[in-house]
């Protein structure tokens, strides 16, 4: 059987500067999750590693891997999302 995730608690969410926080399951491989998640700047997500949630996962979750999770980290020099010109919809009326 599968490990399955608990259910995302409100902690990440929660936090001011979180964008997004969402888990996924690999579609290659169903024992492999993904977690993405953003903030809005360096000091939310350094407020994030440093939240008590985050901690009582540090402590609880390496139980249950099989091996120290990857990360990617990017920087965005931006602050709202950018519209996709190639499907731009046209103007309509």
């Amino acid at each position: 059987m599968t490990p399955q995730p608990s259910p995302p608690r409100p902690g990440g969410r929660a936090e001011p500067g979180c964008l997004w926080f969402d888990w996924s399951r690999s579609v290659a491989d169903p024992a492999e999750y993904v977690l993405v998640e953003a903030f809005r700047d360096d000091a939310a997500g350094a407020a994030h590693v440093q939240s008590e949630h985050f901690r009582n996962a540090q402590r609880s979750l390496p139980l249950h891997l099989a091996q120290t999770p990857r990360i990617v980290n990017v920087s965005i020099p931006q602050d709202d999302w950018s519209l996709l010109g190639e499907m731009a919809v046209p103007a309509r009326g």
